[in-house]
């Protein structure tokens, strides 16, 4: 069976060179895009999401001009959950970049600005499973309701490093840098470099 295979794909690259794939690769990313930009209604959006990639509460997202994310891509707008309903918002705005990996998910609101650049594997959510009180951590996680402690805005021309969470509540300023693994729970002044969990201002360029 392994020869006839090796056989056939010996034959494949004489018919579709390697090119192809490549070709064939951003063919399909290009489609899946814009189906998701069509069923979203987002007719002025440009961009590229790598494949696979997942979307959820589509017609609340708004995308701007010339997106990019990487693959396995996940955005989720929650509009009902275990029978709770929410009104929830996710505006991105022009030359966004997202890398590999990266989560974003709303029952509130997500505000990110022009000329973000992100890393790989960043969560950025404006809720959790439950609140901090015994009644619900007595619950199972996937049991309790979704709940947010406030909206986040990420202004324009922030740098987002890898491996980083923005937890629900939080404002990020301009032209600021979050280094990589850190996690963000509290406002971010413009100009300003942070690191750490829990992510504290190391430099301040104002």
């Amino acid at each position: 069976m392994k020869i006839l295979i090796r056989l056939f794909a010996r034959f494949s690259l004489l018919v579709f060179p390697h090119s192809f794939d490549l070709y064939w690769k951003y063919f399909k990313g290009y489609l899946s895009t814009y189906r998701f930009f069509c069923k979203a209604k987002l007719y002025h959006s440009s961009g590229f999401i790598a494949p696979p990639f997942t979307y959820k509460g589509e017609k609340s997202i708004y995308i701007g001009k010339n997106f990019v994310a990487g693959y396995n891509f996940r955005i989720e707008c929650w509009h009902t959950y275990n029978g709770e309903k929410f009104s929830p918002t996710i505006h991105i705005g022009d030359n966004v970049c997202f890398n590999n990996n990266c989560h974003i998910g709303a029952i509130n609101k997500i505000l990110i600005g022009d000329d973000v650049l992100v890393g790989s594997n960043v969560l950025i959510t404006d809720h959790g499973h439950g609140q901090s009180t015994r009644i619900d951590l007595e619950k199972k996680p996937a049991d309790r309701n979704l709940y947010s402690k406030g909206e986040i805005v990420i202004e324009d021309s922030v740098w987002i490093g890898e491996n980083v969470c923005i937890m629900p509540g939080v404002h990020i300023g301009c032209h600021s840098v979050i280094g990589a693994n850190s996690v963000v729970t509290s406002n971010v002044p413009s100009y300003s470099i942070i690191v750490g969990n829990p992510a504290r201002v190391i430099k301040s360029l104002l």
